[in-house]
């Protein structure tokens, strides 16, 4: 299993955290997410085997919000 930690803007509340979460948590390969609102930070713990930041940028973008440095 891998870590990673994102840096997402645009997430400004609980709505914000449960659709970045939720976005990831439905790729396949993720296995656990914790969204740091203040921080604006995404820590991932994935397979990174089946998945990897091309999948998390699409996801966060797809949720509505941006990945810094994508």
């Amino acid at each position: 299993m891998t870590t990673t930690v994102l840096q997402v803007k645009g997430m400004s509340c609980d709505h914000c955290v449960h659709a970045v979460e939720s976005a990831l948590k439905a790729l396949d390969g993720v296995e656990k997410v914790r969204v740091d609102l203040g921080k604006g930070e995404v820590e991932v713990s994935f397979d990174s085997s089946r998945v990897g930041r091309e999948q998390f940028r699409k996801a966060v973008e797809d949720a509505g919000y941006e990945l810094v440095g994508a």
